[in-house]
């Protein structure tokens, strides 16, 4: 082999390790990407750069693999709907502190399906694996939850944090259970009786 041909050959090898070192970094991306949804560029966002957060991602997938998570049996899910139709009939009488009893009953669903509940952040970490799509919802619930403490926020607000709440309640329990929706949110004439939002 000539040395023009052997230079060639190493220029062609090098092309292809950088062609497939290209298309792995873009499936590893697409994966992440469909996993955690929002999550992704939130986090994007978060970091210095595209590669510390694909890092980040990776690493709560790994945390996450290490935790048991439990799948709820029927009685018990049946158990937390009921406790959610409960909580959203009082609502009505005592929103203030509905929000704090239904940030209760949702860390209690956290824990039974597997997740640690300590640190608010770590808790949307780990969550974030698999219920990504409802994360953004949980922020929002926390935060009312938060002013609501402070007495900084109006019924309305308070019941966005129900509806909020849901949301990640609902993704847990594997499905929204009918009906589950504040009830001035409603609607005769709804499938139901209950309104999209």
């Amino acid at each position: 082999m000539s040395p023009t041909q052997v230079i060639v050959t190493v220029i062609v090898v090098l092309v292809l390790a950088a062609l497939v070192a290209v298309a792995v970094v873009a499936s590893r991306r697409r994966s992440l990407k469909q996993r955690f949804g929002p999550e992704y560029d939130r986090v994007v966002a978060e970091q210095d750069s595209r590669s510390a957060a694909e890092r980040e991602l990776r690493e709560r997938e790994r945390r996450h693999a290490a935790l048991e998570i439990n799948p709820l049996t029927p009685e018990s899910r049946a158990r937390y709907a009921a406790a959610w139709e409960e909580l959203q009939v009082r609502f009505v009488d005592s929103p203030a502190e509905t929000v704090g009893e239904a940030d209760e009953l949702v860390s209690r669903l956290i824990a039974e399906r597997g997740y640690p509940t300590g640190d608010f952040s770590d808790q949307v970490a780990h969550l974030s694996v698999e219920h990504a799509r409802t994360l953004t919802h949980y922020r929002d619930a926390h935060d009312i939850r938060l002013r609501n403490e402070r007495g900084e926020t109006s019924t309305e607000e308070l019941r966005q944090a129900l509806v909020h709440y849901r949301a990640l309640f609902a993704d847990l329990l594997g499905g929204d259970p009918v009906g589950h929706q504040p009830p001035e949110q409603r609607h005769p004439d709804h499938p139901h009786g209950v309104t999209n939002r």
